[in-house]
C-alpha cells in the first residue's frame, strides 16, 4: 500500500507542541473525574445531536476513527448509541488508557479500539474507513490542511468526514487582548463577557490564552469562505452548520441589525460575529459494500497493512511492533514514539510516572491526584536533579497549579532563571533556557504561601506536575 511521506514536524504542529499536547491530556484527564464526566456528557450530548440530525448524510458509521479523542468519549457513544464499531486516536495513550473509566462510570457494554497515533500520519490504510470525526483538533494544526489530507486518503470512497467545535474567524473584533476562559477570568474581564463586549477585542477565541499559555498552539486564521475552499478541494459535498457567538446584548445587536439585511444572514452573522463551525464532508465514489474494521490498520513506519492481533500488532514488512498496553495501542512512529514515551529518563521528572521520586531533593509534599493528573504541593521552596540526556540548547519546562495569583522563581545550579507572576489561578507552564551542564540541581521558590486548615496543616504555595529538560522550540 502507498503511504505519504513523512511530513516534517515543523509543517503543522511542531514537536514542542506535540509534547504540549500530551502533556496536557495526560494531566487534564479525567484528573477531577466528576467535573469531567459532566463536561463529556455534555460534549456528547451536542455531537451526537448533530450527527442524529444529520444521519441521512452519512450511508454508513462503520468502520469509524476519532482522531483527537482525548478520553475517547465521544467514541464511546457512537459504539454504545449508535452500535458502530471503530477506532479512537489521541497523541496521548495515557488520555485514552484513563478513559477507560468512563465504561464503568456510564455502565457502557461497548469500546472503541484504542490507538495512540499522530494526525498528520493516521495509521490505516487507504481507502479503509466509512466515517471519520474530530472535534476541537483541527485548530491545533498550524497546516490544518495536512489533517484534512491524511482524513481524506484513509476514508473510503463515498466516506464522510464529520467535524465540530472548530473556530471560524470573527471580523467585528479589535484583536487586542487574549482572553481565558471564564473561571480565569479577573472580575473586568468577567463583566466584558457576560454582555459579550470581550468578544470584541479579543485576540481569537474565548479560552485561547490558556492552552497557548500551556504551550498548544492554535489556528483561528480561517473564516467561513476559507473553511469552505480547503474543504471543496477534498470532497465532493459539503453540509455546513454554525453557531455564532450569542452571548450578550452587544452580539444580540450585532445579530438582529445583520438578519435585516436581504439575503440568507446566517453565513453573514457567523463571518461577523465568529462562529463555531460543523460539517459534513463526502468524499467522492460510492461506499463499498464490506470495510472489516480490523483490516484497516497500516504500520506507521513503512505503511504496509498491520495484522490484528488483540496483544500485539507486528509489521510483517518491517518488523514494527505495538503492544497491548493498558487496553491502548500506541501506533506512533517509531521515532515519534521514542520523542513522546521515553520512559523514565533522568531528564525528567513526570509525576505520574513511577519513578519520578529520585529526582526529588527536598521540599516536596506526598503524591496526590487521580489518573493522569498526579502533582505534589510545595511550599516555600523545594529542589529536584535533573540530568541532561540530550545535546545541543536546553530548555527547563515546570508544569504545575497554583490555587492564588502567586510568584515563583527558578533557580538552576545556583544561577537564576526568571520570576514569574502567576496573576491567573489555574495551570500554568514556566519554560526558561539553561546552560550547558550535565546536571541541574533546580530550585523552585514560591510565594505567598498559605497553611492548610486543621490539624497538623501544611504549608503550601504551588504544586508541580512535571519538570523536564528539552529542546527549544522550533
Amino acid at each position: 500500500m502507498s503511504h505519504p511521506q513523512p511530513v516534517p514536524e515543523t509543517a503543522a504542529q511542531s514537536l514542542s507542541v506535540k509534547r504540549a499536547q500530551v502533556d496536557f491530556h495526560n494531566f487534564a484527564s479525567l484528573g477531577e473525574p466528576e467535573r469531567a464526566l459532566a463536561a463529556y456528557a455534555d460534549e456528547n450530548f451536542r455531537r451526537g445531536s448533530i450527527l442524529t440530525a444529520n444521519r441521512d448524510f452519512c450511508p454508513s458509521l462503520s468502520p469509524f476513527l476519532e482522531v483527537g479523542a482525548n478520553a475517547g468519549h465521544t467514541s464511546y457513544l457512537l459504539a454504545n448509541d449508535f452500535a458502530a464499531e471503530g477506532f479512537a486516536l489521541d497523541l496521548s495513550a495515557d488520555a485514552l488508557r484513563h478513559g477507560q473509566f468512563l465504561r464503568t462510570a456510564w455502565d457502557l457494554k461497548r469500546s472503541p479500539l484504542l490507538t495512540a497515533g499522530d494526525a498528520t500520519r493516521l495509521p490505516f490504510r487507504d481507502n479503509s474507513l466509512a466515517f471519520v470525526m474530530t472535534f476541537q483538533t483541527l485548530s491545533q494544526f498550524q497546516d490544518m490542511e495536512t489533517v484534512i489530507r491524511e482524513v481524506h486518503r484513509v476514508l473510503a470512497p463515498g466516506g464522510v468526514y464529520y467535524f465540530a467545535e472548530e473556530p471560524v474567524r470573527r471580523k467585528l473584533s479589535l484583536r487586542l487582548h487574549r482572553a481565558p476562559y471564564p473561571e480565569r477570568m479577573k472580575p473586568w474581564e468577567k463583566r466584558l463577557y457576560e454582555n459579550g463586549l470581550l468578544d470584541f477585542i479579543a485576540m481569537d477565541v474565548i479560552g485561547a490564552h490558556q492552552e497557548e499559555s500551556f504551550g498548544i498552539r492554535q489556528n483561528h486564521r480561517y473564516g467561513l469562505r476559507e473553511w469552505s475552499e480547503m474543504l471543496y478541494r477534498y470532497f465532493e459535498e459539503l453540509r455546513l452548520i454554525t453557531f455564532p457567538r450569542q452571548r450578550g446584548w452587544s452580539n444580540q445587536f450585532v445579530m438582529s441589525a445583520l438578519r435585516m439585511l436581504p439575503g440568507n444572514a446566517e453565513p453573514r452573522i457567523a463571518s461577523a460575529l465568529g462562529a463555531t463551525l460543523a460539517a459534513f464532508c463526502r468524499k467522492p465514489g460510492r461506499l463499498p459494500e464490506s470495510l472489516p474494521l480490523k483490516d484497516a490498520l497500516a504500520c506507521p513506519d513503512c505503511g504496509a497493512a498491520l495484522p490484528f492481533e488483540e496483544q500485539a500488532l507486528l509489521c510483517p514488512a518491517c518488523g514494527y511492533r505495538a503492544s497491548n498496553d493498558g487496553g491502548v495501542f500506541n501506533l506512533l512512529s517509531t521515532a515519534l514514539k521514542a520523542e513522546l514515551y521515553p520512559g523514565a529518563r533522568p531528564d525528567t521528572l513526570d509525576f505520574s510516572k513511577p519513578g519520578h521520586e529520585e529526582g526529588l531533593l527536598e521540599g516536596f509534599h506526598e503524591l496526590e491526584g487521580d489518573f493522569g493528573a498526579k502533582y505534589r504541593w510545595i511550599g516555600a521552596q523545594a529542589k529536584a536533579r535533573l540530568k541532561r540526556m540530550r545535546t545541543g540548547p536546553q530548555v527547563l519546562r515546570v508544569q504545575g497549579y497554583s490555587p492564588y495569583v502567586a510568584k515563583v522563581d527558578l533557580k538552576a545550579n545556583g544561577v537564576a532563571l526568571g520570576s514569574w507572576k502567576l496573576d491567573r489561578p489555574g495551570l500554568f507552564i514556566l519554560e526558561a533556557p539553561v546552560a550547558e551542564a550535565a546536571e541541574y540541581m533546580v530550585d523552585i521558590l514560591a510565594s505567598p504561601t498559605f497553611a492548610e486548615p486543621g490539624e497538623g496543616a501544611r504549608t503550601l504555595s504551588v504544586n508541580l506536575s512535571l519538570l523536564r529538560l528539552q529542546p527549544p522550540e522550533a
